[in-house]
This record gives structure tokens, sequence and C-alpha cells, in this order.
């Protein structure tokens, strides 16, 4: 992290200076009129995306599905579901994304299919089904209950007992999505059809579900209680997931799907993996067998709101990075709570800047540039599985998956119908046309932040040094040849001194989250700034 800094700097692939965009199909923009976003709406918006900066478009599943888990439940890996549209539609869609410069990344959902996919269901037919071993069947055990103590991601036990065949199935998550056997090469082959499917179709990357969870351990033992849980936890912390995740096997396939993704040039593979830091670096791989691009971050996403815990937590991640391996940061997505709504307003201004200027590919997350913030879902709304199956502990994904707000006009302009979910209260004012008339709004910092990246190779590809700081204050400097940047971040709501290394005069302003002003060495409450260090 610290060393020195270059004037050159080798050729990076585009997503290493890129930033990603993740949209929620369902809650972008519906064009058909049934409360549900599309593809074609999806396609209607790409100006917005574009003139927002950044360089590739991250999907949330789109393939057919009963729609158990919104999608993550899938009947056909190589099909359009009708609610979205069809495979002509996607094309146009890829056509005209491409057309604006922007990159295209689907969801892929390897570790399940839906229990009415074709697959299963002939593995379901009966025991001697040459597809039974396709997923894992087993028998009960001696007690009668289920074969194993492994728990549910979505809660309950993790099997479902099948009164056809007397076996149980395994269900890392919903009952209606049965786990892949990725120790069967059958499997291996159909699914790295898939990848292959949608990279000839011209697809730019895929992000990969729950990674970690694909291979479980070969003779599926018992996990060990976890001795730390509490009821107020979800089902699934009760016992720890030593042998149902995290196997040493799971880098054979993400190899695989890296051989299989470089061999069609620049693609890009992001893989969902939600481990400690020192497992989840091991999903970059090794020199000769490397893993996914970009084994995703999330751990601004439950640290501490506190400028010296994400100093130390920069500073960790930096350190442990392989050599050559990338970084990535994430501050909000389709299963987390908003990041306005965990920090307020004030702060999610700050929390921008420091997504932003961090060194790494950023993922942004749909509705975040305008800073929507909790959402109150009725009771008679709830449509997240997690929270009907867990009620009351806060596990419900909803208040993340809401519409995006595009006007005041009738539902927001989402839809001319009732959206699925319900739209945050002031949408009315918190909308794309409001925010973009006002040169202060949070979409316009947004966009802002996303120009300097283009304007200044230090904060898409310089190296970063965390600054000596003062409380309440975290500082770090972007720099790669003469660009030469710092960034100061105040976490709370006092004013504070910026500590320069150099005369104050030094600097100039570029931008500030609060005000537009000229650089007096102070910090105001809430505020971030992004200073240039001028020439000597």
């Amino acid at each position: 992290m610290n060393s020195p800094p270059s004037t050159e700097d080798k050729a990076r692939p585009w997503w290493a200076t890129g930033v990603i965009y993740q949209v929620y199909p369902r809650s972008f923009q519906d064009s058909s009129g049934d409360g549900v976003g599309d593809l074609d709406g999806i396609r209607e918006r790409l100006d917005y995306i574009q003139t927002l900066g950044v360089d590739a478009i991250w999907l949330s599943p789109i393939f057919p599905s009963p729609m158990a888990d919104f999608g993550y439940d899938v009947t056909e890996f190589c099909d359009i579901d009708p609610m979205f549209g069809d495979l002509a539609a996607f094309d146009q869609l890829l056509r005209e994304a491409h057309a604006r410069r922007l990159r295209l990344l689907l969801d892929l959902v390897p570790n399940h299919s839906s229990i009415e996919h074709p697959w299963f269901k002939e593995s379901r037919a009966s025991r001697d089904s040459a597809r039974r071993d396709w997923y894992f069947w087993r028998d009960p055990a001696p007690c009668g209950g289920p074969p194993n103590n492994w728990m549910s991601d979505m809660g309950g036990s993790a099997w479902e007992y099948d009164a056809a065949t007397g076996q149980y199935y395994l269900h890392s998550f919903l009952k209606e999505q049965a786990d892949l056997n990725w120790r069967n090469e059958e499997v291996r082959a159909a699914m790295t059809d898939v990848l292959r499917f949608w990279f000839d179709r011209g697809i730019d990357g895929f992000r990969i579900d729950v990674l970690w969870h694909c291979i479980k351990a070969a003779d599926l033992p018992d996990n060990p209680p976890n001795p730390a849980f509490s009821s107020d936890q979800g089902e699934k912390f009760m016992v720890l997931q030593q042998h149902s995740t995290n196997q040493p096997e799971i880098h054979e396939i993400a190899h695989a799907f890296r051989t299989l993704a470089d061999s069609y040039g620049e693609r890009l593979l992001v893989g969902e993996i939600c481990l400690p830091l020192d497992q989840l670096m091991t999903y970059y791989g090794q020199p000769d067998t490397p893993g996914v691009h970009l084994p995703f971050n999330f751990q601004l996403l439950d640290a501490p709101w506190d400028a010296r815990v994400i100093a130390q937590l920069v500073q960790n991640y930096e350190a442990a990075l392989p050599d050559g391996a990338w970084p990535n940061w994430v501050l909000g997505s389709h299963d987390a709570p908003r990041i306005a709504g965990r920090l307020g307003e004030a702060q999610a201004r700050v929390a921008a800047m420091l997504l932003l200027t961090l060194r790494g590919t950023p993922t942004l997350y749909q509705g975040d540039e305008l800073g929507i913030g909790r959402v109150a879902i009725p009771t008679d709304r709830i449509r997240d599985p997690q929270d009907l199956r867990q009620p009351g502990l806060g596990l419900g994904r909803d208040g993340a998956r809401t519409p995006m707000a595009w006007n005041n006009q009738i539902n927001a302009g989402f839809s001319d119908t009732e959206p699925w979910l319900p739209l945050h209260d002031d949408w009315p004012s918190r909308n794309v046309r409001a925010q973009a008339a006002d040169p202060h709004s949070m979409l316009n910092l947004y966009r802002q932040l996303l120009a300097l990246r283009r304007v200044h190779p230090a904060l898409a590809a310089g190296h970063l040094r965390i600054l000596p700081s003062g409380e309440e204050v975290l500082q770090y400097e972007r720099r790669i040849g003469d660009d030469w940047l710092m960034v100061a971040l105040n976490f709370g709501a006092r004013a504070r001194d910026v500590r320069c290394e150099q005369d104050m005069r030094s600097y100039r302003l570029l931008l500030s989250t609060v005000e537009r002003r000229t650089f007096d060495g102070k910090l105001r409450p809430n505020e971030g700034v992004l200073l240039a260090r001028r020439a000597r």
C-alpha cells in the first residue's frame, strides 16, 4: 500500500479503473405496466446510467423463475423470465448498452436451482434417476429426522423430506432452491455451458452468487454448534458453517470459471464471498491458478462508522491483498440496509466520497445515489421470504429493493400502476428529476465524484497511503506520478482540522460534500473534502 508512487502504471483491464452499478431489475423501471421493472425499462434508462458516469451495469437475476426468492431460484439458466422480457429484449439491451460504452454483467446462480428446474424434476423422479446425483439426496438420520444438523440461511433445517422417494434433499436457502452437487462432473459441464452461452451472447462478465457455498464436505458431517449463538440472530447462526461452505475444492471451480472467462478476453468475474478477510483473499487464487478477478469486499457494510475503525480496516485489507490482486469496495446492495438509512444523509455523503476515492473498483447500488433511506414496509406488503420466515429479527431486505424514483409524477415515474413494493416516503422530492436540478443534491455529488475519477488517474489507479489525522477524521493520499490528491473525511458532527504535510496553501479544493468553498484547512461537521496538491 505504501510503495513509492510511479509515473507509470501497468495497463489495467477496464474493470480495474471502472465503476460498477448494480441494477435490481424488478425495481428499476417498468415499461409494461404490471408494477414490476423489466429489460425494456432498463434500456429506456440507459442514458441516465451513462450520464451518472459509471462503466458497467450488473443485473440481478433475470432468468426464468417461480420467484420464490425473486430470481435466485432458477428454472432455466439460458433464457429470460417473461416478467422481464425475452432473449430479443436482452440482446437489444446489450447492444444499446455497448453503444454507450457500458459493459453488462449478469448474476450467475451456480449453487442451486429451483425445484421446478427440469434437472431437479428428473432427479426427484426416482432414486435411480440419471440425474439423482446432480443434487444431494440422503436417507433420514437413524432417529428419522434430517441427515445432519445443517441450517438453511433462510432459517430452519437445510434438508427437506421427499415422501415419494423417502429421502431428504439439501437446500442451503429456501426449500424451493435445491443445492447442486458440484462434485458431479456432469453438473460442472452443464453449468460451464451456461457461462459459455452468455459469453457467446456478448456479456462482459458475471457476479457469482454465494460462490463459497458451492462445494460441501464430501461426507456431509454435522457442523459444529456455534457457542456464541443468541436468539436474536437468524437460525443459520446456530451452527458454524465449517462443512457446508468454503471447502478447499471451491478454488478448482473458481479457477475453471476464470480460465473460461479469460478465454473470451477482458471478461470480469466478481465472486460473492462472505468470509473473514484471510479466507476472502484465497478466492483471488494463486499465480498459476487464478480465481475470480474480484472477490466482493463487503467490510464497509457492517463496520462501525468510526474513522479509526475504517482506517484500520482499509490498511488491513490492503496489506492482505496477494501480489497483483486488485481491491474492490461495496457500500450497498439488494441484500443490505440502505447506507443513508444507516448513517443519515450527511454521513451518506461522506460515505460516497469514501467509496469513490479508495483504491479499487467500487460497486454502487441503484438508489444510493439519491440518498434513499429507510423505507417502512407495511406488514401486508412484505415480500422477502427471509423476513416472512423469521419475522421480528430485522432480516428483511425489501427496504433495499424498493423502486427507483424518477420524478414527482404518479408512482414516481417507475410504473403506471402500483409498484410491487412501496416507494420511499419522500419520493416526491427525492427523485432523479428533482435532484438533477439541484447542484447540491446527493445525485450531483455522485456525478461529480464519478467525473473526477475520470479526470484524475490517481483516483482510478493511483497508490493509497493512510495519513495521520485527528479525532473523528480519516485522511489518505492517492497519487500516481504528478497527480497527487488528498482525501479528508469528517465522521463527526464537530468541525475538525485537516492535517497537511505541506503548507495548507499547497492544496486546492476539488470537491466538498457540504458546500462550494475555498480550502481553509478546516473540515465542516459531517464533511468530506477532496484536495489536489498544487504543482511545485
